[in-house]
């Protein structure tokens, strides 16, 4: 499948990961729609890539609201003609421990608030389940082709102090498989769907980070650097090119050799 005039709606694409992803598909030449719930970052992003000659456009959505995810979808195909390649970055971190002690007492002084524990499921967990299912529900009744991806982390695996976070990724480093066997069950052919697991990337949060901080975490990574987000959108061109790539989650860590990391809080 050639990325030049497909049509790419990603979510969370104002920031991060999917500012990155839009911008090297664009250079590409795919046609972009962006979705965020910042208008500002949208608007620099597509600006950016009409710019550079690229085809791009945006709306705010919020992904865990069922009707602004729908008119996401509809105004994409109005304003490219098709949807083919979606990608939901959009994603939020609140980590914590469900329970925390006091060191003194060994009684507990404080639990993660269900605000906390809702808010990353309602984003990253719901959010990425409207987002797939608009799409896909678009892309069959139009017989658009393409790819769906999920972005899970290495996380999945269980990381302490994250068990919303890394619920999240678990669950949706899942969805490939089931999903592109749903889609053979019905005879769905032509849209696969297919999960990229980044380990620690580039991203200004960690960029940013305490710097010692920031080396301990990279002691455990075999490349001992960040993956650049640049990479993770070079993955997602390559699967969107090879077709044999379906019902499968990639990770694209550097070589992470650590089990579960304990985070202090």
């Amino acid at each position: 499948m050639d990325i030049k005039d497909k049509v790419l709606v990603v979510t969370g694409g104002g920031s991060g990961i999917g500012e990155t992803v839009a911008r090297e598909l664009a250079a590409k030449g795919a046609k972009v729609f962006i979705g965020d719930i910042n208008q500002t970052a949208i608007d620099k992003v597509v600006a950016d890539i009409k710019a550079a000659g690229g085809s791009a456009a945006g709306t705010t959505v919020d992904v865990h609201n069922e009707e602004q995810v729908k008119a996401l979808f509809a105004k994409a195909a109005e304003t490219f003609g098709s949807v083919n390649i979606v990608v939901p970055c959009a994603g939020i971190i609140r980590d914590g421990l469900m329970i925390n002690t006091d060191k003194e007492t060994g009684k507990v002084r404080k639990t993660m608030p269900l605000a906390d524990f809702e808010s990353v499921i309602n984003i990253n967990l719901t959010g990425t389940f409207l987002t797939l299912r608009e799409a896909a529900a678009i892309m069959v009744d139009n017989g658009w082709e393409g790819v769906l991806f999920t972005i899970s982390s290495v996380n999945k695996i269980g990381q302490v102090g994250q068990m919303n976070y890394s619920a999240t990724k678990a669950a949706v480093g899942m969805w490939p498989k089931l999903l592109s066997g749903e889609f053979h069950m019905k005879n769905i052919s032509g849209i696969r769907v297919v999960g990229i697991a980044p380990g620690y990337v580039g991203t200004p949060m960690l960029t940013g980070m305490n710097q010692d901080a920031l080396a301990a975490i990279l002691k455990d990574v075999h490349i001992g650097r960040l993956i650049e987000p640049r990479e993770i959108a070079d993955l997602m061109m390559y699967v969107v090119n090879n077709e044999a790539i379906d019902g499968t989650t990639i990770e694209i860590t550097g070589g992470v050799t650590f089990g579960p990391r304990q985070i202090a809080k």
